[in-house]
C-alpha cells in the first residue's frame, strides 16, 4: 500500500493502539504500577521530543515554502494571475468566516459541557526534556519570508537566482524531512497522545469532542463545496452542479493521495471534461493547488475553536479575524504532502491563539484524521474557481458551438 493512501489507516491504528495501551492499567488493575507509569512516561518523552523538533522546524518551513512560493507566483505574467489570486484568497477567507460563525452556532451544543475537562492532558512527566530554541520565532520567519519572496519576485533575475536556488534546496530538504521523518512518525505521535489521555481516564471526554469536531468539519466541507458551485453557477449563469459527477475522479484521488499537488494531473483532466477552456485549465488548476486551501481552513478554524472552547478559552471574532487572514497567507505554497496545511499553520496557531503543547497535539491529530477530505475539498473548489475565471476571461463565451451539449451526453 502506498504510504499516502495508508496514512489515515495508520493514524487510526495509532489512535486505537494508544487508547488500548493507555486503558490497560484501568482494565487490569495496575494503574499505579511503576512499570505502567514508566511506559506512559516513555510515551510522554517521545511526544515532548517530537514537539520540540516540530517547534524548531516550523519557522524554517515557513521561510522556505512561503518565500519560494511567493517568488514563483510573482514571476508569472498572466492576465488572469491577479484575479485568480484574489478569488482563491477570498474563497479561503470566506471559508474561515463561515467556519467561525458555524462554530459559534453549533459547537457550544457539543463542547460546553466538557469545558476544562481536557486542560490537563500531560500529568506524566517525560524522562527527558530537551529545549531547542528555533532559529527565529514564527512571526519573524513569516516576515522574513514575505520580504524575501516579494524581493525575489521583483528582482527579475529569472528562475536561476542564487538566493532562490538556496531557498529551493532548503525547501527540498524540509520536504524530505517531512516525508521521511515527521509524517511517518505522526501516527506514533498521535497514538502516544491518546495513550496518555486514556491513562488519565479522559479519553471518553476527549473522544466526544474529537468526534463532534470531526463530523462538523466534514459536514461544513461538503456544504462549502456546494456553496462554491452555487456561486460559480450564478456567475456563469448556468447550472454548474451538473459537472460534479465529472469532477468526482479528482475528489477521490485527493482522498487517496492527501495532496493537492499530487492530484493536479487528474484535476486537469476533470477541468477539461467540465468544458473549461484549455488556457484557464492549464493556468488555474496548478496555481490554485498551492494557494486555495479552503478545506484546510475549515478544519483549522473549527478545530481550533472547538479545542479552545473545551479549554474555556476566548473565541471572540476579534481574536479569530487576524488568525483567519493570516491562515490564507501562511498556507500559500504549503507542502504538497499530507498534513502540510497544519504544519504550515502550526506556528500562528501557537503564537496568535496561545495553543499549548497538548493543544497542538490535538489539532495535529484532528487535522491529519480529516486531511483526505480537506484536500478533496480544496481540489474540488479549484474547479469552481476555474469556472468563474473562465467566465470572467471570456473564454467560456467562445466555446465551440455544440460543445456544451456534447460534453454532457
Amino acid at each position: 500500500m502506498n504510504f499516502r493512501s495508508g496514512l489515515l489507516t495508520k493514524l487510526l491504528l495509532g489512535i486505537v493502539g494508544g487508547i488500548v495501551l493507555g486503558s490497560l492499567g484501568s482494565w487490569l488493575g495496575f494503574h499505579d504500577a511503576p512499570a505502567y507509569e514508566g511506559m506512559i512516561r516513555l510515551f510522554s518523552t517521545f511526544t515532548s521530543l517530537f514537539s520540540t523538533f516540530l517547534s524548531f522546524i516550523i519557522p524554517l518551513l515557513i521561510v522556505a515554502f512561503v518565500a519560494v512560493g511567493m517568488a514563483d507566483l510573482g514571476k508569472q505574467a498572466n492576465k488572469l494571475f491577479g484575479i485568480t489570486i484574489f478569488l482563491a484568497y477570498a474563497s479561503t477567507i470566506l471559508a474561515g468566516y463561515i467556519s467561525y460563525f458555524f462554530g459559534i452556532a453549533v459547537l457550544p451544543n457539543f463542547i460546553q459541557s466538557f469545558s476544562g475537562s481536557i486542560a490537563d492532558v500531560n500529568p506524566y512527566d517525560p524522562f527527558l526534556v530537551i529545549k531547542v530554541a528555533p532559529v527565529f520565532d514564527v512571526m519573524t520567519g513569516l516576515m522574513l519570508a514575505f520580504i524575501l519572496g516579494i524581493g525575489m519576485a521583483n528582482l527579475k533575475i529569472g528562475r536561476s537566482g542564487k538566493l532562490l536556488e538556496v531557498l529551493r534546496e532548503m525547501r527540498d530538504i524540509i520536504t524530505k524531512t517531512l516525508t521521511k521523518i515527521i509524517i511517518p512518525l505522526i501516527p506514533i505521535y498521535v497514538g502516544c497522545l491518546f495513550c496518555k489521555l486514556a491513562a488519565q481516564g479522559k479519553i471518553v471526554t476527549t473522544a466526544k469532542i474529537f468526534i463532534s469536531l470531526y463530523v462538523c468539519i466534514l459536514l461544513l466541507q461538503v456544504l462549502y463545496i456546494a456553496l462554491q458551485f452555487a456561486i460559480s453557477g450564478a456567475v456563469c449563469r448556468k447550472n454548474n452542479f451538473r459537472y460534479i459527477p465529472r469532477i468526482l475522479p479528482a475528489y477521490f484521488t485527493a482522498v487517496g493521495t492527501q495532496s493537492s499537488a499530487s492530484t493536479i494531473p487528474v484535476n486537469l483532466k476533470c477541468a477539461r471534461n467540465s468544458n473549461i477552456s484549455e488556457d484557464v485549465t492549464n493556468f488555474c488548476i496548478p496555481l490554485c493547488a498551492t494557494i486555495h486551501l479552503a478545506g484546510d481552513t475549515i478544519c483549522l478554524v473549527l478545530g481550533t475553536m472547538g479545542i479552545m472552547m473545551a479549554m474555556g478559552m476566548d473565541v471572540s471574532l476579534s481574536l479569530f479575524t487576524p488568525y483567519i487572514f493570516m491562515l490564507g497567507i501562511t498556507m500559500v505554497a504549503a507542502p504538497g504532502v499530507p498534513g502540510g496545511g497544519v504544519m504550515a499553520a502550526l506556528g500562528i496557531i501557537t503564537s496568535m491563539l496561545g495553543f499549548t503543547e497538548p493543544m497542538q497535539q490535538l489539532i495535529i491529530s484532528l487535522h491529519f484524521s480529516q486531511d483526505s477530505f480537506g484536500t478533496a475539498t480544496n481540489v474540488t473548489g479549484d474547479q469552481a474557481l476555474a469556472m468563474i475565471i473562465d467566465k470572467v476571461s471570456g473564454n467560456a463565451d467562445t466555446a465551440p458551438a455544440g460543445a456544451e451539449g456534447a460534453e454532457l451526453e
